[in-house]
């Protein structure tokens, strides 16, 4: 069967879809949760479509996977003053219960997200049209994220349990919580990324208003009873609707101490400046991206071949850190374009569920015809589709395109196309992509491809000073998760790890006093009593 013809056949009859996979009956979300109870919604909902269209008799239709509330800026501005209530200006029962505590109720939390696996997994694969190797692995990376946060916290807690005396001052240094949290995560990532955040806020003793993204909010519906049984009330309020009505308001009322946010920028800037005090407000932000990939004259052509497939087609393009931008030399330009295009051609297409599956359907609605649109804007000043079927579309499917000579005044040249569609531009002096990354508004990551570690070197130096993460012959990406994950410029705002993360969700707090004789009664008589929480020298195994 030719491209075409698999393409114009991609999407399957009801009967064709594995029974294992298979949505029986729409999931309709009439529930919320707000101050530890299980409201019921009797107002008007959104109705999520699959990426996944149906053959039918009367043509294809998208396949409806359920539908959720959406809320008012009344139900958010509610949800807000159940956080508040429960952070109680730091008195509350959940920012001063200790460490053990926090981590016992996140135990018990994760232990009852492992028992619904299977069905989070197949609403991923339903509602953003993520593959189910894909599905499986982002579920068992947020489950080992949330064990790896507890050993991290535990680790910092250690490091914190002992008084140190200087100048006559003795203190005890500890990481105290910052507030009421908004936690908004992204719809490609839309489980770890968002519990990338949520999970360190919540252990570091924070209040959390959870607003799940537009595309991958039902996969959450199934925790939403782990939440209100494992903390207490008010502690994780989750927030519906849409987001340019509803977040505005509760961040315009001050009460919201840390936005943290995955998406854009534009919107990042938009929510910080509507908080009426923006000193107070700490932003957590993962933004756009244009990652690059230099590969140079010397690199080994097959194994870049391979790393730039993955870099920039693993989720269809779909991640922050997909590589968006390769320059690559003159030299060796022709049989690099030839070796990846026909290896863009090999991927295996076709619905999430099939085994082995690299491109499926997007679930962004607008996304095929922007894709169109800026491969007719590259055509238009002289760029050619270089691999065969390059742009072909069904609904919500495309196929990869690979386009070169992209070059300035082409939108693709500094736009993040997020989706299957890599610009490819040539260079003879290497100061052609340096000037690239420092005129570029993203400074999140790049690739360097090549085998001469003297020339290596020479780029490392200036362009760590231009993004986050420097790879060398190997795609960027967020992991390991013990690994420092920023960005520069307009691609992020603080540092998120395991360890980063718990660091970003607190501050440094102190106890001191004068090294008297007094004092240090004082001191000893509070931690041999375990009268403070916070002033304790208990270590945690």
């Amino acid at each position: 069967m030719s491209l075409n013809e698999q393409i114009a056949n991609i999407f399957p009859t009801e009967s064709q879809i594995p029974e294992e996979f298979n949505l029986t009956e729409p999931i309709h979300q009439k529930e919320y949760l707000v101050n530890g109870e299980m409201r019921t919604w009797n107002g008007a909902m959104h109705t999520v479509l699959s990426p996944v269209y149906i053959k039918t008799a009367n043509g294809l239709e998208q396949k409806v996977v359920g539908s959720y509330p959406l809320a008012t800026e009344v139900e958010a501005l509610e949800a807000l003053e159940a956080a508040v209530k429960a952070y109680n200006h730091g008195r509350g029962e959940w920012p001063t219960m200790t460490i053990p505590e926090r981590i016992a109720c996140l135990e018990k939390f994760t232990n009852m997200m492992t028992e619904k696996k299977k069905e989070i997994v197949n609403l991923l694969m339903w509602e953003i049209g993520k593959s189910y190797a894909d599905s499986v692995k982002e579920f068992d990376r947020t489950v080992q994220y949330n064990y790896d946060t507890i050993d991290a916290l535990k680790d910092l807690d250690r490091n914190h349990s002992r008084f140190v005396i200087e100048q006559g001052i003795i203190g005890q240094i500890r990481r105290a919580p910052l507030g009421v949290v908004l936690c908004m995560g992204p719809f490609n990532y839309p489980l770890n990324e968002t519990f990338a955040t949520l999970i360190p806020a919540l252990i570091m003793g924070n209040t959390v208003l959870f607003k799940p993204p537009k595309h991958g909010t039902l996969l959450h519906y199934p925790l939403l009873e782990a939440f209100r049984q494992c903390f207490p009330k008010g502690v994780v309020n989750t927030v519906y609707g849409r987001g340019n009505t509803i977040v505005g308001p509760m961040i315009a009322t001050g009460n919201i101490n840390v936005l943290t946010l995955i998406g854009s920028s534009k919107v990042a800037d938009k929510l910080k400046k509507s908080h009426p005090k923006s000193n107070r407000l700490k932003a957590v932000l993962g933004l756009d991206a244009k990652n690059l990939a230099i590969i140079l004259d010397n690199a080994d052509i097959e194994a870049t071949v391979k790393e730039c497939i993955l870099g920039t087609l693993s989720f269809n393009g779909q991640r922050c850190t997909a590589l968006k931008m390769i320059f690559v030399h003159n030299k060796v330009k022709d049989v690099f374009i030839k070796r990846f295009s026909e290896e863009v051609s090999k991927l295996k297409i076709g619905m999430p569920w099939e085994k082995g599956v690299q491109i499926t359907p997007l679930p962004e609605p607008q996304k095929p015809a922007y894709i169109k649109e800026c491969i007719e804007d590259a055509v238009s000043q002289g760029a050619k589709v270089m691999n065969e079927g390059g742009g072909l579309t069904n609904q919500s499917f495309v196929f990869p395109a690979v386009l070169y000579p992209v070059k300035k005044g082409m939108k693709l040249y500094t736009e993040e196309q997020f989706g299957p569609v890599i610009p490819i531009a040539s260079f003879d002096d290497i100061e052609e992509p340096i000037q690239y990354m420092i005129e570029s508004e993203h400074g999140q990551q790049l690739s360097i491809f090549g085998t001469d570690p003297t020339q290596i070197a020479k780029l490392i130096d200036p362009l760590v000073n231009q993004v986050c993460r420097v790879n060398i012959n190997a795609q960027c990406q967020r992991g390991p998760d013990t690994f420092p994950f920023a960005g520069r410029k307009d691609s992020g705002e603080n540092t998120l790890s395991v360890t980063d993360a718990l660091r970003a969700f607190s501050i440094r707090t102190m106890v001191a006093t004068k090294q008297t004789e007094e004092n240090k009664a004082i001191l000893n008589h509070i931690v041999e009593h375990h009268e403070s929480k916070f002033l304790s020298t208990r270590f945690i195994f």
